[in-house]
């Protein structure tokens, strides 16, 4: 049977036959058994997905009536695969969907509104900036199952050595403190992204950003944007400031010499904990100093919100979405929170999952302390690809191919495609 994308709310759609077919061909259901869920997972299936397997077993030991089958989905397949799957047939039934995806496939009409059910039933602890962004239209599409942030990251033992005494504030604090750390200590500063996402902090620090949702224009060449880059690109320039790495191996490259005490800070998000802990500098946990992101002349600072909600597939029969309802109020509970945070050193989305036992990592502790400076996402379903043209442009301009003026223009014609409706 062709599924087809439910037209009507939760309401309406328990109202159908609970023998309707369901979000997955190969269920397995019987008249009389458990109703078999099918949740496809993106997380790293080495390091993370053990213990959402765990998860699994513990949520079908509670709850006899229904089964899970539990699929891992490389994440950079994913959005395309769902987007097929949803189209069509063989759509799962929950999602673990990135931030990003969440109002574009809700735009599409993909996913179940979760308002006033029981998948929302603790809306209320979870941090209301994640609800926000797991909004499309003011209804609500996801549950904040992890999330994520950047912040400035540094070895305090390297700071020290060059009498530096606390994270830098501002960009020009942290060049400054690049050329003090190069002197006192041999090595570099600071090494920067040529990355979009990572390059997105700099626009908050001048009060601006790729595009102004809800004014529906691009801002991404103003001159607010131009200033923001101009000390972005000024970051890989100068004693302790590491040059612009634009190979395809750059991210590893930084972290590497990051978590091996060659370079003293980097901007990084919190799903590099465990590999920090495992380089040399690292070895004591409490060496990891974790700071806000600088500011910029404007004196705001913030770094972009990611991480992961938990949708419910719309097309999904009535039994399949109650189950899913009470499958994602389990994973997403702040019991399995404080689970996850533990074992993958995840970020939790309530504040109740934030226990002494969780905070005792001081990696997750220190990015807990830089969540309030995370800034929400714009509930536009386009937003999250329009790092695509300037993943294009800004390292050609960081390796000196391109003008900065050249890189936004064209970054800008690029954007303009994509979100046809908005004015330059």
């Amino acid at each position: 049977m062709r599924r087809g994308i439910a037209a009507t709310a939760l309401v309406a759609s328990l109202a159908l036959a609970a023998t309707a077919c369901g979000g997955s061909d190969d269920s397995g259901d019987s008249a009389d058994g458990p109703v078999t869920l099918t949740w496809w997972d993106t997380s790293n299936a080495t390091n993370e997905a053990p213990t959402y397997q765990a998860l699994v077993k513990e949520f079908e030991a509670a709850n006899k009536d229904v089964k899970v089958k539990y699929v891992n989905v490389p994440f950079d397949q994913a959005q395309n695969k769902f987007d097929t799957a949803a189209g069509s047939k063989g759509a799962p039934d929950v999602l673990r969907s990135e931030v990003g995806w969440t109002p574009a496939f809700a735009k599409k009409g993909f996913f179940l509104p979760l308002d006033g059910t029981e998948a929302l039933a603790d809306q209320a602890k979870f941090k209301p900036n994640l609800i926000e962004q797991a909004k499309y239209e003011g209804k609500t599409y996801g549950v904040p199952m992890v999330t994520d942030t950047l912040a400035l990251v540094y070895n305090k033992a390297l700071f020290a050595k060059a009498g530096i005494t606390e994270a830098p504030k501002t960009w020009d604090d942290l060049k400054k403190a690049a050329a003090t750390i190069k002197d006192k200590t041999g090595v570099d500063g600071y090494w920067g992204s040529t990355q979009a996402y990572y390059a997105q902090s700099f626009l908050y620090g001048e009060g601006t950003d790729t595009v102004d949702a809800e004014g529906k224009k691009i801002t991404v060449n103003s001159a607010e944007a131009k200033k923001a880059y101009a000390t972005w690109l000024g970051m890989f320039d100068g004693k302790g400031l590491h040059k612009a790495d634009t190979t395809a191996d750059a991210y590893a490259h930084i972290q590497d010499a990051f978590v091996n005490g060659k370079v003293a800070a980097i901007v990084q998000g919190p799903w590099e904990i465990t590999n920090f802990y495992k380089g040399s500098a690292f070895t004591d946990k409490n060496n990891l100093g974790i700071a806000t992101v600088p500011a910029g002349s404007s004196g705001k600072a913030g770094a972009p919100t990611g991480g992961h909600n938990l949708s419910v597939y719309a097309g999904s029969d009535a039994a399949h979405q109650k189950a899913a309802l009470k499958f994602v109020n389990f994973m997403t509970s702040a019991k399995s929170q404080a689970a996850i945070a533990q074992k993958n050193s995840t970020l939790p989305t309530r504040d109740d999952a934030y226990t002494a036992e969780v905070k005792a990592d001081p990696g997750i502790a220190g990015y807990q302390t830089v969540l309030s400076a995370a800034q929400p996402r714009p509930a536009l379903p386009e937003y999250s690809s329009l790092w695509g043209p300037l993943d294009t442009e800004l390292p050609k301009i960081a390796g000196g191919k391109e003008s900065l003026d050249k890189g936004l223009s064209n970054a800008e014609t690029a954007i303009a495609k994509l979100v046809p409706d908005f004015s330059k």
